[in-house]
């Protein structure tokens, strides 16, 4: 069964009937099919992909810039005024005298002014057609599409920078549940020991083989540890109320998880062995190169501001203009051209250059900033696989210390039921393992978040195998 059919099993389960009992509204997830739920049902992630979607159709939008754009258009306009237009006319040269200035003009017109003034013009004027261009030497147009494609390669970095640290939250929230357990685990079966040792006593006293001590004592030590259970028990909801949240599931939804912690400890001394410290994989390094390629292609595109620029027009229109109502007299003249259009960048006040300078400031910022980080993330390295080996041997001396501890516990409890030893004595044996046991799983729990994190830094969770985890 797919992550298809996990999704189908949890709807089903938070979809079920009030009527349902507890145990059919309960599943048992491995720490993988958590992993595969959160990230196809998390919304950041989901965010993450929709953000490089996004990015795509700005390529896209950057590609149309070189294809040929269609417009069409259409304009009426309404002559108030006619512009009136004046004509100083050698009369002489056609016969009406010497032409020299000053000499009488000849009578005006119908269409013109005593003073000679013409007015030029109609009344309506309609134009409409299609106008067409198309670029052909854009270099900075065409190094913007190196500039698109670099920005999807920076949304597929932040979204995979995403998915390594929900895989680790994921991890921690899941081994944070699983130390809640088993440490309300320990602790209750101290209070069930508890309760044991009192309702003997109770009894004994009832048959007068205790004193009223006894009985008190151990209800005292029975009561001291019911607040420590109810803490256990708050702890335990809420690590999986932040488990259910990272996987965006239903805070109703109730998980059982399906290993306890001392099952990590088998593989722990073959997962130290195998530790690698290449973290060229690490998602902030490689999100920081990305922006820094982004950076570099935005600097050639500034530079290329220089480059002059050709483009081919065209246009077909059809005009008309008459005199009267606008909605008569009309007589349609086609008319088109084609041409190009060269444009040569020389001087703009300095702007192109100082773009540049900002431009080169920014990919120097980024070096540097790499530099930092390199080393930062080295020292976490080195720090991480220092604790995971410091935790190891912490878990082989607690895990002696539980031995231990259980073998004293049982020999103080058989020396109880002969009465060679006291109440006190089993009690202080039945704490020293239930510390031991306590130190044991909070040991393990320590270095499967320190593996976590370490995996986070080294950038090496297996996302694809999590996609593909069958239920």
């Amino acid at each position: 069964m797919k992550l298809s059919k996990v999704l189908l099993a949890v709807a089903a389960l938070i979809c079920a009937p009030a009527a349902f009992s507890q145990a059919d509204s309960t599943a048992s997830l491995t720490l993988d099919q958590c992993i595969a739920i959160a990230l196809d049902s998390s919304p950041t992630i989901k965010v993450a992909d929709m953000e490089v979607s996004r990015m795509d159709y700005s390529r896209r939008e950057v590609i149309g810039q070189l294809l040929p754009t269609v417009d069409f258009g259409a304009t009426y306009s309404r002559m108030l005024a006619k512009q009136v237009m004046y004509m100083n006319m050698d009369f002489g040269s056609m016969g009406g005298g010497d032409g020299a200035e000053g000499d009488t003009p000849a009578p005006a017109s119908d269409g013109a002014k005593k003073d000679n003034g013409i007015k030029m013009g109609l009344d309506n004027s309609f134009s409409l057609g299609f106008n067409a261009s198309l670029p052909l030497i854009a270099p900075q147009l065409w190094k913007s599409i190196a500039v698109s494609d670099a920005q999807i390669l920076v949304s597929l970095e932040e979204a995979r920078k995403s998915r390594q640290d929900l895989v680790n939250q994921v991890k921690n929230a899941y081994y944070t549940l699983l130390l809640a357990m088993d440490s309300k685990k320990v602790i209750q079966e101290s209070y069930d020991m508890a309760a044991l040792t009192y309702r003997t006593y109770s009894d004994q006293h009832a048959a007068g083989a205790a004193s009223d001590y006894d009985v008190l004592r151990t209800s005292v030590a029975m009561k001291n540890i019911e607040p420590e259970l109810l803490q256990a028990d708050v702890a335990v909801k809420q690590a999986r109320l932040q488990l259910l949240i990272l996987m965006g599931v239903d805070a109703t939804f109730r998980i059982v998880p399906a290993t306890t912690l001392s099952d990590y400890e088998r593989d722990m001394y073959a997962n130290t062995l195998a530790l690698e410290r290449d973290y060229s994989n690490n998602a902030d390094l490689r999100l920081l190169d990305a922006n820094t390629d982004l950076l570099k292609r935005n600097l050639t595109v500034q530079k290329l501001a220089f480059a002059p620029t050709l483009a081919l027009a065209a246009n077909y229109n059809w005009t008309s203009m008459s005199n009267g109502s606008p909605f008569s007299n009309f007589r349609w003249n086609p008319y088109s051209t084609i041409g190009l259009s060269l444009s040569v960048p020389i001087f703009q006040g300095g702007q192109r250059v100082n773009r540049i300078k900002q431009a080169q400031i920014q990919v120097d910022q980024m070096q540097w900033q790499r530099t930092n980080l390199q080393r930062s993330i080295a020292m976490q390295v080195d720090l991480a696989i220092d604790n995971i080996k410091v935790n190891v041997q912490q878990i082989a001396s607690c895990a002696e210390s539980v031995g231990q501890a259980q073998q004293a516990y049982s020999i103080m409890d058989r020396s109880f039921d002969i009465g060679a030893a006291s109440y006190l004595d089993l009690r202080d044996s039945e704490l020293s393992l239930t510390r031991s046991r306590l130190a044991y799983y909070q040991a393990i729990y320590n270095y499967l978040v320190a593996n976590s994190d370490l995996e986070l830094l080294l950038g090496t969770a297996p996302i694809e195998s999590y996609q593909n985890t069958a239920l």
